[in-house]
């Protein structure tokens, strides 16, 4: 990584990154200074897969007040979110390759708190990602079928629904559009997984998220998911492998902990000169 990513770059456009954590994408914008200010339409300018750079959410890369950096993400929509597991990994990632910091442990804010992530040996990065507590039973709805599932708080809000028909209904779902749910549990909004189990430490899922669509994969869905599997093992302790349509990840969680392990990959640096 150069300093073509560097804020104090050319002035013929806004520097940015696009990279990927199992095909959840993102354009990373570096703002050291902490000076810029995005708006709602930059970041879906950005993120329009025909028009802009196009992305899943927009990442600002910038200093933070409790630790050095700070995790601004924004949904696709323009929306601001509270954490982005998979983000975070890909935001860890251009700090260690860009030289904003050494090699071990980075602390780093984001909405949902502070979170602490590595780049190990082999390259996945692996992020804590705090506790996943479990919620209120509750439902969403595709075509008209009702899926049961339970809500789940991983410093955002999710809901967790389990398939009894095996891999072929998950195929077949819809979500072209956003599930139906319980605006009263949900008022700001809810990230949706759809799960097959397929061993007591392997699942499979699909995910709608708030702001975005179904995207290839969701971090902070795949702790969501993991923490409800265990407990269908009988197990409040363990690792789930996760598989998303992006590729797969690993929850270890720990009594109330949780981490997150899995590629983060930097695939291109540009300037972007829209508006």
């Amino acid at each position: 990584m150069t300093d073509a990513a560097d804020p104090a770059g050319p002035p013929s456009g806004l520097p940015f990154v696009k990279g990927h954590g199992t095909e959840n994408d993102f354009v990373l914008v570096p703002d050291r200074e902490g000076l810029l200010d995005l708006t709602p339409d930059q970041v879906r300018a950005l993120c329009d897969r025909r028009a802009g750079i196009g992305a899943d959410g927009v990442i600002r890369v910038a200093p933070g007040t409790l630790a050095p950096f700070f995790m601004d993400y924004r949904n696709a929509d323009g929306s601001l979110a509270e954490m982005c597991g998979n983000g975070a990994r890909v935001f860890t990632r251009f700090l260690v390759d860009a030289g904003w910091t050494g090699p071990g442990p980075v602390t780093f804010e984001t909405r949902a708190g502070l979170r602490t992530a590595e780049v190990g040996p082999d390259g996945d990065v692996t992020v804590g990602m705090g506790p996943a507590v479990l919620g209120a039973a509750s439902a969403a709805v595709v075509g008209g079928v009702r899926y049961p599932g339970v809500a789940v708080d991983v410093g955002n809000p999710h809901l967790v629904c389990r398939l009894d028909g095996g891999l072929a209904e998950l195929a077949a779902l819809d979500l072209t559009r956003a599930p139906g749910v319980d605006a009263e549990l949900f008022p700001a909004g809810v990230n949706v997984e759809f799960v097959v189990p397929l061993a007591p430490d392997r699942v499979r899922m699909r995910v709608h998220e708030r702001g975005s669509g179904e995207t290839r994969s969701c971090g902070t869905g795949t702790v969501a998911v993991a923490t409800v599997a265990l407990g269908w093992a009988g197990r409040s302790v363990g690792s789930v492998h996760v598989l998303v349509p992006g590729g797969a990840v690993r929850v270890d969680r720990t009594g109330q902990d949780s981490s997150l392990t899995g590629p983060a990959v930097l695939v291109a640096t540009g300037h972007w000169t829209g508006t």
